[in-house]
């Protein structure tokens, strides 16, 4: 009998050979767990938070929006060259110029002018009754009200202080330049081309672009 039989059994309880079973702790398997998934949050939140910072000094922070951590670059304006088509050229203008002063000649003198400069010369003379030497100012700029964004404007780089006016119940594209009374001489051929080149030529206009980030 061996001494690790208890006293009183018989020999099925009998332990035989040096080998005994031994005790064993309980794994602890929900704690491990808990340590593993504490591990990874307290990683996530270091880079996160190492992100944030080089976010920050990098200057990313500024184009953060409630989108989202960062927000598409802003669109930035830059101009593109576009042409105003509905100017037309002097050559497409057909001035009459009407003498409502009472000094004669005044008419044939500016439209003989007109002309050199490029327009279209249509009736000169006397102006009517409606605007004889009742025009005060340098001179009226009248035309019909498709002219009003059209030929006048073209025409007033010729004479810049000048009056414009349109009437609705006007029939065709012609324009009249009446002299007034404080009419001395049409605006120097060096400034007309000038206001006239910035009103004819490319126009800047914005057109969306992406910045780089």
């Amino acid at each position: 009998m061996s001494m690790l039989t208890p006293p009183g059994m018989g020999g099925q309880y009998r332990i035989k050979g040096d080998k005994y079973p031994r005790m064993r702790r309980p794994r602890r398997r929900g704690r491990l767990v808990a340590g593993l998934v504490a591990s990874v949050a307290a990683l996530g939140l270091v880079g996160w938070g190492t992100l944030q910072l080089i976010d920050l000094f990098s200057g990313g922070g500024d184009s953060a929006s409630a989108a989202g951590p960062k927000s598409d670059c802003s669109s930035k304006a830059s101009p593109s060259p576009s042409t105003t088509a509905a100017v037309p050229a002097p050559g497409k203008i057909t001035v009459n110029v009407l003498n409502a002063t009472t000094r004669s000649g005044l008419a044939k003198q500016t439209a003989d002018e007109l002309k050199k400069r490029g327009f279209r010369i249509g009736d000169v003379g006397n102006a009517t009754a409606e605007f004889d030497k009742k025009v005060k100012g340098t001179g009226l700029l009248l035309g019909p009200a498709s002219s009003l964004n059209t030929s006048l404007p073209v025409l007033a780089t010729q004479l810049s202080t000048a009056e414009r006016r349109t009437d609705a119940a006007r029939k065709g594209t012609a324009v009249d330049l009446i002299l007034g009374n404080g009419f001395k001489a049409l605006t120097t051929k060096k400034d007309a081309d000038k206001a006239l080149a910035a009103l004819t030529g490319p126009q800047p206009t914005p057109s969306s672009s992406k910045q780089s980030c």
